[in-house]
């Protein structure tokens, strides 16, 4: 019987992307273990919403979205009552996407489940380990 060759390891921007993966994925399972249900794609409006309210558009940029795809996400939210469109104090025509409290309490449960996995990740690879691979992520990202 033949045997497979041996696996090659996967390329940087695959391991990143599996990384952002797993990560993402394990968020939401804390955010949703707390008690509040979400698809790991609302992560996207969480992760671009400020606190006193973003427009669509700003979403769907920050995002890298179109605003078609971003608004049917706001809507699945505003479903689940964790955001809401209100008038923008700036610009009467236009409409902010802003938290409800729920949707507060829902950030404040991935802003704690983001600290597990960061003091997973310190124990994994030392605290050493963990501030050179932020060191390097940022460099990455900068495109220095």
């Amino acid at each position: 019987m033949a045997q497979e060759p041996p696996r090659q390891a996967a390329n940087t921007v695959a391991m990143l992307g599996r990384a952002y993966s797993l990560l993402g994925f394990r968020i939401v399972d804390g955010v949703v273990g707390a008690g509040f249900p979400q698809k790991p794609s609302h992560s996207a409006v969480f992760a671009q919403i400020r606190p006193t309210g973003s427009r669509l558009t700003e979403l769907a940029h920050g995002a890298n979205m179109t605003p078609q795809s971003m608004g049917q996400l706001v809507d699945e939210l505003e479903d689940l009552g964790y955001v809401e469109r209100q008038a923008d104090p700036t610009d009467r025509r236009a409409k902010l996407v802003v938290l409800t409290p729920r949707g507060q309490e829902c950030v404040a449960a991935g802003i704690s489940t983001i600290r597990a996995i960061e003091a997973q990740i310190d124990e994994l690879l030392g605290a050493a380990g963990h501030a050179e691979l932020r060191r390097l992520l940022a460099e990455l990202v900068s495109g220095r």
